[in-house]
């Protein structure tokens, strides 16, 4: 679960798990999200024979669901190794495996958002234009509103009036400063945030970032420099550079978390829209490439809508 250090690093607490209902809304919001690919998924194992025709069919389901090349080849490997080894002739089993193979494959992606480790803790956020940024940003505010941080936000993305405008919405929403210029130099927003965070020993702060795409090189050079300026402002920082995907966009996804990284080096993605047309095997193949920790994953536009990932929850949405 969402979990920090509080002031004195030998005390860890745990953010409370949600409400009986509340998880069950989150559930059910998870498996409708999912649905495209789990429907897919459960009809492969109706009354199956365990043959090369279901591997075959198997091998199909999780490219479309945007796997990828390798994280396919590996699960279909370790089932075929699984089935023999273990003996399995019923579909049900089969499927069992597959899910403690996705399981396995998909753990190491699972990690907490550690907080209270510096103040403020510096969280600079990236990702390209309609993946959702700004509103994540809101909802990770609220996020760690709930969890006792006070939070101050910078409008870094100087390029979009827009995105300041709806930044400081959010900002009023959630009685959350927010530093911005109407005009002028993102890197200089950032740093005056991270300035205004220790003078006011706010608890975390939170850099938004023009959207951009990995292909536009002169804006990913801006980027470096926000991040160079922000360690100015404080030594260490950013403490956490956190990638923003839409889970709609497939293996496009893998392409932006590949340049990003590159380009900032990744602590953690934030998965958004997994709400209806999502695929979710792009996670099977950012774990094979470039396994940064996913954080959250959003499946509607409700504040309550972005959750930290749980792997076992994710892979049995996905298989139905």
């Amino acid at each position: 679960m969402f979990s920090f250090f509080k002031k004195k690093p030998q005390d860890p607490a745990l953010a409370p798990a949600p409400s009986g209902e509340q998880n069950k809304s989150w559930l059910s919001k998870l498996r409708s999200g999912l649905s495209r690919t789990s429907s897919s998924m459960a009809l492969l194992f109706v009354g199956a024979k365990i043959d090369a025709d279901l591997y075959e069919e198997l091998e199909s389901a999780l490219l479309m669901a945007d796997a990828g090349v390798e994280a396919t080849q590996f699960l279909l490997d370790g089932l075929k190794k699984k089935v023999k080894a273990e003996k399995l002739t019923e579909a049900a089993e089969v499927k069992e495996a597959l899910r403690s193979l996705l399981l396995e494959l998909l753990t190491p992606l699972e990690k907490p958002l550690l907080l209270g480790r510096e103040q403020p803790l510096v969280i600079m956020i990236a990702g390209v234009n309609g993946a959702g940024k700004t509103t994540t940003i809101g909802k990770l505010a609220k996020h760690l509103q709930a969890h006792g941080q006070s939070v101050l936000l910078a409008a870094g993305d100087t390029f979009r009036a827009a995105a300041r405008e709806q930044l400081t919405i959010w900002g009023e929403r959630n009685d959350v400063a927010v530093i911005a210029q109407a005009s002028g130099d993102p890197a200089a927003v950032a740093f005056d945030a991270v300035q205004a965070g220790r003078a006011r020993g706010t608890d975390v702060v939170m850099v938004d970032t023009a959207g951009r795409l990995p292909t536009q090189l002169h804006l990913m050079d801006e980027l470096k420099k926000i991040k160079r300026v922000i360690g100015k402002g404080m030594e260490g920082a950013p403490h956490e550079v956190l990638l923003i995907i839409d889970g709609n966009t497939g293996q496009n996804a893998l392409t932006q978390v590949k340049a990003f990284d590159d380009a900032l080096g990744l602590t953690g993605l934030v998965v958004t829209k997994l709400d209806g047309t999502a695929k979710g095997g792009v996670l099977a193949a950012i774990v094979k490439h470039r396994p940064v920790p996913v954080y959250f994953i959003g499946v509607g536009e409700a504040i309550d809508d972005l959750q930290p990932f749980v792997a076992a929850e994710f892979v049995d949405a996905l298989l139905g």
